[in-house]
């Protein structure tokens, strides 16, 4: 999406209808390129209707992100964050990775509406839409050397968990190690990339993606079964709001986590963990398949893995947790 197409989505968010001409002459375009700016939003995914005699509306409004608006929201945590909105971008955890390695202060934010390359772990493509998802990044700074964050995605999932129970939605899990679920389907993903001296100081560029409110055709792209905000709250929250409420419940954690690490977040985050106590099978990186029970997770947020040779420990990397057939 380029600027001026992202232009006449803010003029038709609020699901009003707009004329061709009214739109040209605020835009400052032809009529031509007006209609071309709506015929991308329409092939991204976002419908457009258009009636003679009234003009073009969205389908639904749009919730966009302003930044002023997530500050204000934020409250007494507004001082801990600088925060960035951004059209759209490759990927905010990449730019921010940049931001970083230049110098950028702990709590620096970017949120973008579009990512033209959204990543998950494992190299996943993630995929949202312009007001349908959250998507940002968050900077943070700590004293400790990268090998003594372990945990620290788990933590971030409690933070996202806590969050959303603050909008009513209490039915949210965690699976090991970075997604959010809801009834069985993937609601968040969250993606952590470090810089920094292994003895510290070091950086972590915490990336979450969060639905929202995803058209259904959008939701059948995705390559598991995911939901959003919307289905599993009724009405979602407003989303300026919500980043708001995301970020300041990981100032709270992130605050903790760098005085304590993960081990004061373990049983709470076991108490959500939706396989505890289940049989799962681990994908290894070779294709092999190790079967067991999820007894949970050591104080470094190792996986903790009953299998019928002993208990196996598991940390993140390349390993994939999944239910036992």
């Amino acid at each position: 999406m380029n600027a001026l197409t992202f232009q006449a989505l803010r003029m038709l968010a609020d699901g009003e209808f707009r004329s061709g001409e009214t739109m040209a002459r605020v835009l400052g375009v032809s009529r031509a390129s007006v209609w071309n700016a709506l015929h991308a939003l329409d092939a991204s995914g976002i419908e457009v209707f258009k009636v003679r005699g009234r003009g073009y509306r969205l389908a639904e409004p749009l919730s966009l992100l302003a930044a002023d608006a997530v500050v204000s929201a934020l409250g007494a945590s507004a001082p801990r964050f600088a925060v960035e909105v951004v059209d759209s971008v490759e990927s905010t955890n990449s730019l921010l990775m940049r931001r970083a390695a230049a110098g950028a202060a702990s709590g620096t934010v970017i949120a973008a509406e579009w990512q033209t390359q959204g990543r998950g772990r494992r190299g996943r493509a993630w995929h949202a839409l312009p007001g349908a998802a959250l998507t940002f990044s968050v900077l943070w700074r700590f004293e400790q050397g990268a090998g003594a964050l372990a945990g620290l995605s788990l933590a971030v999932g409690l933070a996202v968990t806590r969050a959303l129970a603050q909008c009513g939605m209490r039915e949210a899990g965690l699976k090991w190690p970075n997604d959010v679920l809801w009834r069985g389907r993937k609601l968040a993903g969250i993606l952590i990339e470090m810089q920094g001296d292994m003895l510290g100081p070091s950086a972590a560029v915490i990336g979450i993606g969060l639905n929202c409110r995803v058209p259904a055709a959008l939701l059948d792209r995705i390559d598991q079964p995911a939901v959003d905000v919307a289905t599993a709250c009724g009405t979602p929250p407003e989303r300026n709001r919500l980043l708001a409420g995301l970020l300041t419940e990981l100032d709270t954690i992130l605050t903790e986590f760098s005085r304590e690490g993960f081990a004061s977040f373990r049983d709470e985050w076991q108490a959500c963990h939706v396989f505890q106590g289940k049989p799962v099978k681990i994908a290894l990186p070779d294709g092999g398949i190790v079967n067991g029970t999820a007894e949970g997770v050591a104080e470094n947020g190792a996986l903790l893995l009953a299998t019928l040779s002993g208990q196996l420990r598991f940390h993140s990397g390349e390993v994939s947790l999944r239910a036992a057939a």
